[in-house]
């Protein structure tokens, strides 16, 4: 027999429940989120993603992103379990709060309390699972990058075909880079019954990067070319150097290289040079506004067994999502030499566009 006085009472009780809830919701939202309190008074509440021992990111809800010193956060809130990693090598994994100028990390096991100044890292939990990806990746792992197709013709009094096709691809560690790249274009015009191809050129390359200190890093390289209206059967390029991290951070990246390579270079007129080079450029690649990203690689090389012959690298790629594995693709590619085989001009660019497929990390 059920008593109704029980089951009353149980009705009350879940209401009065159900409006203690609803009242902090409405009156202490920022109860249910993390939450900076910078030392100018200022408030940030969200999600706390990470911080790397320079700045703190919280994700909020009306801001987006928002990044803040860590040097001036006075105290701090993390409802949610995150990783603090402390300079000395220890990680605790716990909820965090403030209390008398110091970080109060609480555990399943027990609670402890850290100098702001002992932290060498905080992150949430997707931000940990890329971090450890990162330590250490198969080969196979990390690549990221794209690679596209174009096709254009005309048919009536002219008669023509222009096939482009390119690929980029790169591999991020947290100690080296790697880097796959080729474009070829193909193009034939049939103008009052006289066949001819109107330009011709495959260029190609892979690199590899390895950091020796946060800044620097080794550089090691080997590029391929070939060019029809160049009269370039095929040029070889082998070298490395070292590099310099001039500018990194989560919207771009800037490296400075320099070194030397040996170079063969074979020419149908015929011609053949084999050379010592000394090189110099920089790698640049920018995330734009929206869905976009750009490329840039520059390098000259001085040919040191014959001084004053050079030649000039040049490569853009712009890149723009249009879904999360589609893009649309804009390549540019120049080669200049100062010193051409016999009959040639000096300039030789190669634009390639058309849509792509993108892949991610």
């Amino acid at each position: 027999m059920t008593n109704p006085g029980f089951g009353g009472g149980r009705r009350r009780a879940a209401r009065g429940f159900g409006l203690v809830i609803l009242l902090r919701v409405l009156l202490f939202p920022a109860v249910w989120a993390d939450q900076l309190v910078m030392k100018n008074g200022d408030r940030v509440t969200g999600t706390i993603v990470k911080q790397d021992g320079k700045t703190i990111t919280v994700k909020t809800e009306v801001f987006g992103v928002v990044t803040a010193p860590w040097d001036q956060v006075a105290s701090l809130i993390a409802d949610q379990p995150v990783n603090v990693v402390l300079k000395d090598g220890k990680a605790l994994v716990g909820t965090v709060g403030s209390r008398e100028g110091k970080i109060e990390v609480t555990t399943k096991e027990a609670r402890v309390d850290v100098s702001p100044g002992d932290v060498a890292a905080i992150r949430n939990p997707d931000e940990q699972k890329a971090y450890e990806r990162l330590l250490k990746p198969g080969f196979l792992e990390l690549w990221s990058g794209g690679a596209s197709l174009g096709l254009a013709g005309a048919s009536g009094n002219a008669r023509t075909s222009t096939f482009t096709a390119g690929f980029d691809a790169t591999r991020v560690t947290r100690t080296d880079k790697a880097l796959i790249h080729f474009n070829v274009i193909k193009a034939s015009a049939l103008i009052s019954g006289q066949n001819a191809s109107t330009a011709e050129a495959v260029r190609g390359g892979i690199g590899y990067d390895h950091n020796v200190h946060s800044r620097l890093f080794v550089n090691v390289f080997n590029d391929y070319e070939y060019d029809k209206f160049q009269n370039l059967d095929l040029r070889v390029s082998i070298g490395g150097g070292l590099g310099f991290h001039a500018a990194k951070n989560e919207r771009s990246l800037l490296d400075l290289l320099a070194g030397a390579d040996y170079d063969h270079a074979s020419f149908s007129t015929p011609l053949t040079r084999n050379s010592a080079e000394a090189f110099w450029g920089d790698e640049y690649t920018l995330k734009l506004a929206g869905a976009s990203s750009l490329i840039q690689r520059f390098r000259m090389f001085n040919n040191l067994s014959d001084t004053g012959i050079y030649r000039v690298n040049f490569d853009l790629d712009l890149v723009t999502k249009l879904k999360k594995w589609l893009s649309w693709n804009l390549g540019l590619s120049d080669r200049y030499l100062s010193k051409p085989a016999p009959g040639r001009k000096t300039n030789d660019w190669l634009y390639t566009t058309g849509l792509g497929v993108t892949f991610g990390r």
